[in-house]
């Protein structure tokens, strides 16, 4: 009975949305609405570009399937169009110019904290250059929280928690591992690298100070080849964890390295639950790769399994199993503001997006319009083998999946903001 019902869960989900489809098809032939992915689509970090453009997909999928965004001139879809950024800023301002001369208003980025803040700066002079020309930044994953404090806009909108939250959240379990004495801190040289290890040394200091911080360094972002020289350090410190920031191949890698010199500590991550990590670590990681995020496969509730057996359907490779709540909820925000709005001017868009409320699949949240950081719950998860408790679904075919050991609620995941918004 328990297998029918969540086959039925999905073949509902596919088929309210073939009924949608059926019906889109009926509709007048309009343009459809363009957002610009400006991410690394090339590089040391593709994979993670290529793995936010499935996701963006997906979520656009979804939506025309349903017959598109609703305005009174007719229904129109959404539609991603690729600027490849190469992990550069520079080439994330020529992508930004071109993707506004070609006419596109919604710009998608967040692979990298230094060139989301380039975007701020320069999506904020282009809009009060050329006001007939406004766009709107949405924001998935650059999360140093200067984002939405001191450089907050008014055209920016981040849907990943800051990393602040992520770090509090992630404190939550650390606090209570009474056997955890020294941890080494090691993070990307550049701004959210920065702001992991400064928020780390001030929470453990406040939550643990009994905790010693054996190691605390920065490595170039995207360069270093070989971590063995880190991990070696890491093992001679006597750490009984390694808390870090590090996303991409520059997670992947250390891991590996850890593993290959034999380091048998805890790993307190934002993101080691996907792109190799699992596979890497192997039984090596079990009850020891403790990652945060605002949902994961394993999360509870059927609605939540439903929604990511849709998203293995859709895209059965195991490579590319990686999935994020917060990008299709990204995605169903900048839909129902745009319906809401009545239009797609970028001003009338976004008073409606920074009073989005939505829920989804279980997952819930809102954006607040103070500082226009959305506000949701957050997950600790531990790595563990497919098939233990809790652990239904593994990462990317690894055998390894991540068990929920933590819900944050909204209310104490949220973080005060000193953003000082400049309105239109």
């Amino acid at each position: 009975m328990q297998k029918f019902l969540k086959h039925l869960l999905v073949a509902l989900f596919f088929g309210a949305s073939l009924a949608s489809v059926a019906q889109a098809a009926v509709q007048p032939s309009l343009p459809p609405i363009r957002i610009a992915l400006i991410e690394s689509l090339s590089g040391p970090f593709a994979n993670t570009g290529e793995a936010v453009f499935r996701n963006l997909v997906w979520a656009t999928e979804r939506v025309n399937a349903r017959g598109g965004v609703k305005l009174a001139s007719g229904h129109r879809n959404l539609v991603v169009e690729r600027y490849d950024n190469k992990g550069q800023s520079e080439e994330a301002l020529a992508a930004l110019r071109s993707a506004i001369d070609d006419g596109v208003t919604i710009i998608a980025q967040g692979n990298s904290s230094a060139i989301a803040a380039v975007l701020i700066d320069a999506i904020n002079k282009h809009n009060e250059r050329e006001p007939g020309k406004r766009v709107l930044f949405l924001n998935y994953s650059a999360v140093d929280p200067i984002l939405t404090n001191e450089k907050c806009s008014y055209w920016h909108f981040r849907f990943d928690a800051h990393a602040d939250m992520r770090m509090a959240a992630l404190m939550e379990v650390l606090k209570d591992d009474k056997k955890l004495k020294s941890i080494y801190l090691i993070g990307q040289d550049y701004s959210f690298g920065q702001a992991v290890l400064r928020e780390a040394r001030k929470q453990i200091g406040l939550q643990r100070p009994d905790v010693q911080i054996v190691g605390d360094e920065l490595h170039p972002i995207g360069r270093v080849k070989d971590f063995i020289p880190y991990a070696v350090k890491i093992k001679a410190s006597g750490a009984q964890a390694v808390l870090t920031g590090n996303w991409g191949n520059d997670l992947t890698l250390l891991i590996k390295a850890a593993k290959e010199v034999g380091y048998e500590g805890k790993f307190y991550t934002f993101y080691g639950n996907a792109l190799g990590v699992p596979a890497a670590l192997g039984d090596a990681g079990v009850g020891k790769v403790i990652a945060v995020a605002e949902w994961f496969p394993n999360a509870p509730g059927a609605r939540s399994e439903a929604f990511y057996q849709s998203f293995r359907q859709r895209f059965p490779n195991p490579q590319d199993d990686y999935v994020h709540m917060r990008m299709q909820l990204m995605i169903e925000a900048l839909a129902q503001s745009i319906e809401k709005a009545g239009a797609t001017d970028s001003i009338a868009v976004a008073a409606q997006l920074e009073r989005a409320t939505l829920t989804f699949s279980g997952h819930h949240g809102a954006m607040r319009a103070a500082d226009h950081q959305f506000q949701q719950p957050l997950m600790v998860a531990l790595m563990d083998r497919q098939g233990t408790p809790g652990v239904k679904f593994d990462v990317e075919g690894s055998g390894y999946g991540f068990r929920v050991i933590k819900t944050i609620a909204l209310e104490r995941a949220e973080q005060p903001q000193s953003c000082k918004m400049v309105r239109p």
